[in-house]
């Protein structure tokens, strides 16, 4: 005899097969609980930054580079760059002699490593903005109170460096390194811009002046100079000729008079000869007549005596 379950005739006993739907979904439940807990139980930090823990909003911790582990739901990691960052800020300040200068600078900087948890307490994520922005604006201003409008151009090295310095003060100690300033660029108004142009074309006419003087003076001086040398050439000429003279005179003597005379003589005797009675003729022998026969020597007759009245008294 067939025992029937209660509730109906038809109906027999038999075995339920697999788990009831309820705890199928529980158990998949768990399992996600459980994948994600094991995944924020791990923070991975990159290099080059730096993971501030904070635990129910309070910082409790640092991580560096690599693979940390953590309590999951109770704490959470805010991540720094630690590495070096570049910034471009404009400013505009009034120089020592009252000139508007707009100034951009470049600046590198970087957070420290060992004050991340400091900066994140302090200040938080949005340093840059909250901090380094008005650093810079102020020591720009700080820094182009102290030069005049044309010593910002000629002293850019100095400028840079007192802005530095600033911002070392004012960031330092909010755990910002700064690394380098770099003043990329100087605008000045118009009509400072127009006096700088007269004033640099003035000083290029200047300059030009000057130079044509200077090569004036020096023709001028080389002028000088070969007079002068032409001078000394003719007195050193002068001297030589009177030294030559008054070796001469030293020489000089009736003999060496005759025989300068004998050697420029060119054998013709003169023809006639002055006296107390007047000019008196000569007679033209040459030197060859006189060689060929000495013996023979044309003789000069006197002149005759002119007779001599003699008075008769009667």
């Amino acid at each position: 005899m067939s025992q029937q379950m209660p509730g109906g005739p038809g109906r027999s006993m038999q075995p339920q097969r697999g788990l009831p739907y309820g705890v199928l979904t529980s158990g998949v439940v768990v399992v996600l609980i459980l994948v994600f807990a094991i995944s924020n139980a791990t923070t991975v930090i990159d290099a080059g930054t730096r993971g501030v823990v904070k635990t129910f909003g309070e910082v409790t911790g640092v991580f560096g580079e690599g693979l940390h582990f953590r309590v999951p739901f109770i704490t959470n990691v805010v991540v720094v760059d630690v590495r070096t960052q570049r910034m471009i800020s404009s400013s505009s300040a009034a120089s020592r002699d009252l000139q508007i200068v707009t100034t951009q600078v470049v600046l590198n900087y970087r957070a420290d490593p060992d004050a991340v948890g400091n900066l994140v307490r302090e200040i938080g994520i949005d340093y840059e903005a909250k901090i380094i922005d008005p650093a810079i604006q102020e020591s720009v201003k700080a820094a182009t109170a102290q030069f005049t409008a044309e010593n910002l151009i000629t002293q850019r090295p100095l400028v840079s460096e007192s802005i530095r310095e600033v911002l070392l003060t004012r960031l330092a100690p909010r755990g910002i390194i700064v690394e380098d300033v770099s003043i990329t660029e100087f605008n000045f108004s118009e009509e400072f811009s127009r006096a700088v142009e007269a004033k640099q074309v003035a000083e290029q006419d200047a300059e030009r002046a000057e130079r044509e003087l200077r090569r004036a003076q020096i023709e001028a001086q080389q002028q000088v100079a070969r007079a002068q040398a032409e001078a000394e050439a003719r007195l050193e000429v002068a001297r030589a000729e009177a030294e030559a003279l008054r070796l001469q005179r030293e020489v000089i003597s009736p003999e060496l008079l005759q025989l300068r005379f004998i050697e420029r003589w060119d054998g013709i005797l003169p023809r006639f000869m002055t006296g107390d009675t007047g000019m008196l003729p000569l007679l033209s022998i040459s030197a060859d007549d006189i060689q060929s026969d000495p013996v023979a020597r044309p003789t000069v007759q006197p002149a005759p005596e002119p007779p001599v009245e003699i008075d008769q008294q009667p």
